[in-house]
């Protein structure tokens, strides 16, 4: 058996199994490339269109006005959305994506628009009374990023606004942001998402407009809904999510053989951990059988690039990469400047010096490990945040180029940031891709590049500088974070 047979077969038990041509993958390289391809994909959809979403930027009125213009130019076309409750009215009574999204409902009518925002049930009772608005996203949101159009998908990180802080659609996630951006052009694949998008969408809040209202709409909770709201009954709203998302996101009891001939399988990953008790999710064990295997012999000459914009990897992860065989592995950040929320006002400006410490004890853990020689930290910077021309890093992903093999043929893609927070709190779907397509495989090669152009090598005198360093009003701060049952 080959080396990828035997982690396909692995992987078979953990996820569902889609099997694809390399040739209907796309890598788009750019923000921009991203947003004019999805106005396209909209403005030319005939079905449906369905958008997971941690939040679109409230100031994103060309891509409302985009979606609306397509649901003018087909009668029967269905608009679905789905966004977080805590970032998406978080402005509110301002302007916030609730109120930018509330009138396409109002002028399309709720049959063919329907926007739904998920709250986590970890956030009820006295917390979400007293906990500021600013911090209370660090007890868990809805992060999947599914951009479906009729019978293809992107798999992204995010979609984001001008001077907002976290990943979504919106300006800067359009401009200046960067982050990957995957194009599946599969009716299977698109159809199993939707499942998953609407699924999560029946377990969430629906916005209602009211003009009477000075908000200009309304969260209720469904009487169709299958659970009861999170925050009236937190326990039974996970029992009730559990039934209907588990089926969802492991292997069918049977499995249909591809007719065609195919050289790629796509893995759906999906981390569902506030919503399921005990934890069934299949990401952070999907990812994890994928490390372990580098810590054979047989991947003593293989290579491996892991990528995260906020670097807080969890410990097993952590553990593995520094333990792989691998000869040659490279992790990607972004430097505090390229942070998303670099010159962000009150707590949240806290997080860039705690990225940075938290990069800082990787590579003591590196050293300590004997592999500072085969294992390099690098930080992607291009010009500062808030300044003209200032962009920032979220990609996040890993790449693995087998032994003997010039280019990639794995690559895991989509909305986790690996960290913590991301196994414990928020809603994550990636997708893991494992290809024979050599185009694929070459194009996966250039990706890798294009996102360590503006990357360089840091090593840990770099933290010993007078900018570079960590003050303990961080570290206390990280640790009241943890205290009170938030993460980073």
């Amino acid at each position: 058996m080959s080396m990828l047979g035997g982690l396909t077969n692995e992987l078979d038990q953990i996820a569902p199994r889609f099997e694809i041509q390399g040739s209907q993958v796309d890598i788009l390289e750019s923000p921009n490339a991203f947003y004019e391809t999805l106005k396209a994909k909209i403005l030319s959809a005939r079905k449906r269109i369905y958008l997971s979403t941690l939040y679109i930027g409230k100031t994103e009125h060309e891509l409302i006005s985009t979606i609306r213009e397509a649901l003018q130019r087909q009668p029967n076309l269905k608009v679905s959305v789905l966004t977080d409750a805590l970032r998406g009215t978080r402005e509110t009574p301002d302007p916030s994506c609730a109120s930018l999204l509330a009138p396409l409902v109002a002028d399309f009518g709720p049959d063919r628009v329907e926007i739904r925002m998920y709250h986590t049930p970890n956030l009820t009772g006295l917390r979400k009374r007293f906990i500021p608005k600013r911090i209370n996203e660090g007890w868990g949101l809805q992060h999947m990023k599914l951009y479906g159009v009729d019978d293809e998908i992107i798999i992204s990180g995010s979609i984001k606004a001008k001077r907002d802080v976290r990943a979504n659609l919106s300006n800067d996630y359009f401009t200046n942001r960067q982050d990957r951006y995957h194009l599946f052009s599969s009716k299977q694949i698109t159809d199993y998402f939707a499942r998953i998008h609407h699924a999560v969408g029946n377990l969430s809040y629906l916005v209602v407009p009211d003009p009477n209202d000075p908000q200009g709409y309304l969260l209720q909770w469904p009487r169709s809904s299958p659970a009861p709201s999170p925050l009236d009954n937190p326990h039974e709203f996970r029992s009730r999510a559990k039934d209907i998302l588990n089926p969802l996101i492991h292997p069918p009891t049977k499995s249909e053989a591809s007719a065609a001939e195919t050289d790629t399988v796509v893995y759906p990953l999906a981390q569902f951990t506030p919503l399921l008790h005990p934890d069934t999710s299949t990401e952070l064990p999907g990812l994890l059988a994928l490390l372990r295997s580098l810590s054979t012999p047989a991947f003593a000459s293989s290579r491996w690039m892991f990528t995260a914009g906020y670097f807080n990897v969890h410990p097993q992860l952590s553990s593995l990469l520094i333990g792989s065989s691998s000869r040659h592995g490279t992790v990607v950040t972004a430097s505090p400047w390229a942070n998303g929320f670099y010159g962000s006002k009150g707590v949240s400006g806290l997080l860039p010096p705690a990225y940075t410490l938290l990069s800082r004890r990787f590579l003591e853990k590196v050293r300590a490990a004997g592999r500072h020689d085969s294992i390099i930290l690098k930080e992607w910077r291009r010009g500062t945040v808030g300044e003209s021309d200032g962009w920032t890093y979220h990609a996040k992903g890993l790449w693995l180029t087998m032994p003997k093999e010039q280019y990639p043929s794995i690559t895991l893609v989509g909305s986790s940031n690996y960290t913590k927070r991301s196994y414990s709190l928020d809603l994550e779907i990636n997708t893991l891709i494992v290809t024979r397509n050599e185009s694929l495989q070459k194009r996966l090669e250039m990706e890798q590049n294009w996102l360590q152009e503006y990357s360089s090598q840091v090593d840990l005198n770099e933290f010993t500088k007078t900018e570079r360093r960590v003050g303990l009003h961080v570290r206390v701060a990280m640790w009241i974070v943890t205290l009170l049952g938030g993460a980073l």
